[in-house]
């Protein structure tokens, strides 16, 4: 498998295309944890008498500095397989109940995508889109504030730890159907000819 020395841009023009930075800020997390207990299980700690996130409209997560980085297509020759990346990093500022301080969270993950050329049973080679998904491992949530008052910790911990199991799952349901809608597009020939191009640059690099 070969990295493919050059950008392949069509992934990344059909994201700004399809404004996907304002999709993503648009993301409710907080109603997304409320709706889902079962992945939200830790958030029940700091809920005062069972009241809902609803109740307590004054907590909020907003989504800010949006950063989308694609990061080229892996290559499989002899399968003629892909696998594109897009590193994800965005802020999350978050207004905790019962307090007006906002505290800051960076969140970054990459979000993998494959695809293939198959052959029918007359030799046409058609595109097949498989797997989009967020890999698991690389999901980081890192607290910037340092100022948290100490009876807030518990609660915002809580929180952190939820939207970390949140939101590969929104980001997937957000952005994988738009990609599929992008790689759809593409025509079979140019990625044909992408790995004709890819093959020649590493046996010439040999």
């Amino acid at each position: 498998m070969s990295l493919v020395p050059y950008p392949f841009p069509v992934i990344a023009q059909g994201l700004m295309k399809h404004n996907t930075e304002r999709q993503i800020q648009n993301i409710r997390f907080l109603d997304s944890l409320n709706a889902s207990r079962q992945m939200a299980s830790g958030m029940v700690d700091w809920l005062i008498g069972s009241m809902s996130l609803q109740q307590h409209q004054e907590g909020s997560a907003n989504i800010t500095n949006i950063q989308l980085d694609y990061g080229g297509i892996w290559m499989s020759f002899h399968n003629e397989w892909f696998l594109a990346n897009i590193s994800l990093e965005f802020d999350i500022d978050s207004r905790l109940p019962f307090n007006n301080q906002i505290i800051k969270t960076h969140a970054r993950m990459n979000l993998a995508v494959e695809f293939w050329l198959e052959k029918d049973e007359f030799g046409r080679r058609d595109l097949v889109i498989g797997n989009c998904r967020v890999d698991p491992s690389s999901v980081r949530m890192t607290v910037l504030t340092e100022d948290i008052p100490p009876k807030m910790k518990h609660f915002f911990h809580n929180l952190r730890d939820n939207l970390e199991k949140v939101i590969p799952h929104l980001i997937e349901s957000q952005e994988c159907p738009l990609i599929d809608e992008i790689l759809r597009q593409l025509d079979v020939k140019l990625l044909k000819s992408l790995m004709e191009q890819a093959s020649a640059r590493e046996l010439n690099q040999l």
